[in-house]
């Protein structure tokens, strides 16, 4: 039988309390997200929630199933300089697992701005973010596979997994730009260069 995904926090009092000190704080901040980066609040201990490398986000073993609690989660969440992930108010900081990163960028639109190519994405709680100067892009190999995962810099420390069928479109927009001397596969955005791997490797690859 499925796991029952969590469509209320009635039968978790930890969860619910947790959802109403930070909807209080979020609601606080209708402007934009709730300032985490300047909170310090005390450490109160790790909680079993996880956001799994699909972006699912698990408490207890179970997925929540609600958008809207994934969405406020979200806007509460910090990476700190220890590289653990926290849930942030201003009373408390409680730590979760992330197994890959926090988001998932589900979507790109190419644009032109002023003669330079604009690469906007939206993750999978809906964060809308233009790749460039602060918005970085990096590319990792992983696996035995190989695999290229590219990543972008949401806000934070917090980055967005650029999902696969997202990835093949971002690839088909890259081209080789000499970079300190070598000649490199890149995406252009926001008038940044981001290098993606020496075209030398890229063609190994290939064959």
């Amino acid at each position: 039988m499925a796991a029952q995904t969590i469509n209320s926090a009635s039968g978790a009092a930890g969860l619910a309390a947790l959802i109403s000190r930070a909807s209080e704080h979020a609601g606080a901040e209708k402007r934009g997200l709730p300032p985490v980066e300047k909170w310090n609040p005390p450490f109160c201990g790790d909680i079993d929630m996880e956001i799994r490398a699909d972006g699912t986000w698990f408490y207890m073993g179970t997925p929540i199933g609600r958008p809207p609690l994934v969405r406020l989660f979200s806007t509460v969440l910090r990476r700190d300089e220890d590289g653990k992930t926290y849930l942030v108010t201003p009373v408390e900081k409680v730590g979760i697992r992330v197994a890959d990163a926090p988001f998932l960028a589900v979507e790109m639109q190419a644009t032109q701005r002023e003669g330079d190519r604009i690469l906007t994405f939206r993750t999978n709680v809906g964060d809308v973010v233009e790749a460039g100067a602060e918005h970085r892009l990096r590319f990792a190999i992983a696996g035995e596979n190989r695999e290229l995962k590219p990543y972008l810099l949401v806000r934070g420390r917090l980055e967005a997994l650029v999902s696969r069928p997202v990835m093949y479109d971002l690839v088909e927009l890259g081209e080789t730009i000499v970079v300190d001397g070598v000649p490199m596969f890149s995406v252009r955005s926001g008038g940044e260069v981001f290098p993606v791997m020496p075209e030398a490797e890229l063609d190994a690859l290939s064959r």
